[in-house]
């Protein structure tokens, strides 16, 4: 199984308006460890930087500082060639991610051919309808020949996690996969997403701006700011029991039915100054400067309890 570990990684994009030039840092210093078998799920608003985390990881961007690095099971790195045998990504628009010109059997076929899974063309077409059939898309000879436009917004997204898995992947990078998809068939992509986890006992990094899922389909929680990590714990304990004020924002932010009639004066007001530059560890149960949390890996020496799914 395959381990990922992201250390003190940075991102900084060039900003230019007229002769002035200055540098806009969407990632600051972020640290933490996707293991075999748990989900990490890395939480904020838009412009929070957590996309840029996983195109980062993705190899899609370049960080400017710290690594990231993919572990195999004796603890060797994985090499830059078979970075992507190991290392795959789920994007969120299922209706940019699949080439409306190509069938569904070609999305598939081609990363099995590519990173020599599938050796001739009966094995290819057999592995195909292996993974049609794991994602629930069956009967897959009939969806295979289809064309994206022939499948619904779920079944694209079920598509691109089985292009996913195509690889051999074992750290999967889920950029809000369902944040485009519609409420009803929200439950059903990631309940596939946390089977899949527990057959191919998978590393996943999920990213979400949703507190609820996050807490019911992740084992561990960061809550990213301005680039920052401000908060990381346990699923449980970052949403039931928040520290850093931004948490408590993006909670309160959360439509909640018991709490209809709720006046504005009960919330939990703004960011505080002090909060702007520390971050809350609820495995060392203190408080640190930016930049200073452990990495995950340590915290889980001994585990949190199961992973939900």
């Amino acid at each position: 199984m395959t381990a990922l570990e992201v250390r003190d990684l940075v991102k900084d994009y060039p900003i230019r308006s007229g002769l002035r030039r200055s540098t806009l840092r969407a990632v600051d210093h972020v640290s933490f460890t996707l293991t075999p078998g748990r989900t990490v799920a890395l939480v904020g608003e838009s412009g929070s930087g957590k996309s840029t985390v996983a195109k980062m990881i993705a190899r899609l961007e370049r960080p400017t500082g710290g690594e990231i690095v993919a572990l195999k099971d004796d603890g060797t790195p994985v090499s830059d060639r078979e970075y992507r045998d190991h290392v795959q990504m789920v994007f969120q628009d299922p209706f940019a991610s699949l080439n409306p010109f190509h069938t569904i059997e070609h999305h598939l076929a081609r990363p099995l051919r590519l990173h020599g899974r599938a050796k001739g063309a009966a094995d290819t077409r057999r592995q195909v309808e292996q993974l049609l059939e794991r994602v629930n898309l069956t009967p897959a000879d009939t969806m295979a020949p289809r064309r994206p436009h022939e499948l619904s917004g779920g079944q694209r997204q079920r598509v691109a996690i089985a292009r996913a898995l195509a690889p051999g992947a074992q750290v999967v990078v889920a950029d809000e996969p369902v944040s485009m998809l519609d409420v009803s068939i929200r439950l059903g992509v990631l309940n596939l997403l946390a089977r899949l986890q527990r057959e191919d006992d998978l590393a996943v990094l999920y990213i979400t701006h949703d507190l609820a899922t996050a807490r019911h389909f992740s084992d561990d929680i960061l809550v990213m700011y301005r680039g920052h990590v401000v908060e990381r714990g346990p699923s449980d304990d970052v949403i039931l029991h928040p520290r850093h004020s931004y948490t408590k924002l993006l909670a309160a932010a959360a439509p909640n039915p018991d709490e209809r009639g709720r006046s504005l004066a009960e919330s939990p007001g703004a960011i505080s100054q002090e909060d702007l530059t520390r971050t809350y560890d609820h495995y060392a149960g203190e408080w640190r400067p930016f930049g200073k949390a452990a990495p995950i890996a340590k915290a889980l020496a001994d585990p949190v309890g199961t992973h939900r799914g």
